[in-house]
């Protein structure tokens, strides 16, 4: 079985690009296309392209539609201008069944992909996540001859019923002993990403393992420079939870909207710029809330309706329908979060740098239809 070169997790920022759907549940893929282009903002955008994840809507559309992004994903990820490292193309591949999932696995390899995604919590019929890890994903990767990395992905939101809400630490240590396992990303509060961070450096050596952070706003906490007191004790704290050991990277969804200036965000946070930390906070913060609408008296936040409704009101893309299951905007919604987009972006304008202002990028170059048997 052919192993790939040595691998190193990227850091940086990791996009989990939306799926673009006509009303039949149907991927578009000019339109899937067009998302991944613009969060590659040509070379100043994502490090990583995350296809068929849970901003992909991957528990709602079927196995075809999962592989037809995934391709899709890594092909464009191929096409991309070249920044100081190539984009990585990384291919959700959870599905409800453990044949499914195994499916995807080889889809993946096929495609040649730079690494998988498998959320073993949300897998109805896996009992045993390690042995599934160990020997279900081994052995796929036997019967194609090749091996890819591997990501676990730890979401509480997406666990299937009965399941336990988070991994257990001691299972990672397992399952990261595999050649392939590369590091987990963890959509978690700082506790629960603390846990992970603090057990990375016992994984493997050092940088062979890395925990990303899936609640993307954590990075402005997690790397806020300490001032006065109060700043150093807080500062305490996170390394006490962090073991000195911070997030390698980032998972954003709201990336999809704002690639550049969560790319900047990013940069800045490992800079420990703080001033500019709070500029960029201060606006996807406001993204956040113009996301949250009241229903029946409940806050409830639309978040995958509103990236999509903000794309196509760039002009991204033409169709923002929703996946059947996933909660759509009213009209009077819509309407609200139109005006509260133009005011997000009067705003950002006057707080953000110029340059890291995201553009819609040029026209795709001919001849990028994906061809079906």
């Amino acid at each position: 079985m052919s192993q790939p070169e040595a691998y190193k997790p990227p850091r940086g920022l990791s996009v989990p690009v939306v799926t673009i759907l006509n009303d039949h549940g149907e991927v578009l893929e000019d339109g899937q296309r067009e998302v991944v282009r613009f969060a590659l903002q040509d070379g100043h955008g994502a490090d990583i392209i995350f296809a068929a994840g849970t901003n992909g809507e991957w528990d709602r559309i079927d196995l075809r539609s999962q592989q037809l992004v995934a391709q899709i994903a890594v092909d464009e990820c191929r096409r991309s201008p070249a920044k100081d490292h190539p984009v990585e193309a990384w291919v959700g591949i959870t599905t409800h069944t453990r044949a499914g999932t195994l499916e995807n696995l080889a889809h993946a390899i096929d495609l040649r992909a730079d690494a998988a995604v498998v959320a073993p919590l949300s897998v109805t019929d896996v009992d045993d996540v390690v042995d599934f890890v160990v020997r279900d994903i081994a052995q796929t990767f036997e019967r194609r001859g090749r091996t890819i990395p591997v990501y676990l992905y730890d979401n509480a939101d997406i666990a299937a019923p009965g399941k336990p809400p988070h991994l257990h630490t001691r299972d990672v240590k397992r399952m990261s002993q595999l050649d392939y396992v590369h590091g987990i990303k963890v959509t978690a509060t700082k506790n629960v990403l603390g846990n992970y961070t603090q057990a990375a450096s016992h994984f493997k050596s050092s940088g062979e393992f890395a925990v990303y952070a899936g609640n993307a706003h954590l990075i402005f906490e997690l790397f806020e420079p300490p001032i006065g007191f109060a700043g150093t004790l807080r500062d305490y704290w996170n390394r006490y939870w962090t073991r000195n050991a911070l997030p390698a990277g980032l998972v954003a969804g709201p990336a999809n909207v704002m690639p550049r200036e969560w790319q900047r965000a990013w940069q800045v946070c490992e800079q420990r710029e703080g001033a500019l930390m709070r500029r960029y906070a201060d606006v996807f913060e406001r993204f956040r809330s113009a996301c949250t609408f009241n229903r029946a008296g409940r806050q409830v936040r639309l978040t995958i309706a509103c990236l999509k409704a903000a794309l196509a009101a760039r002009g991204v893309i033409s169709d923002a329908t929703v996946a059947p299951g996933t909660a759509a905007l009213e009209d009077s919604e819509r309407n609200e979060f139109k005006r509260r987009l133009d005011d997000l972006a009067r705003f950002a304008q006057a707080t953000l740098e110029p340059a890291y202002l995201s553009q819609n990028p040029a026209p795709p170059i001919p001849d990028r239809t994906i061809k079906h048997a």
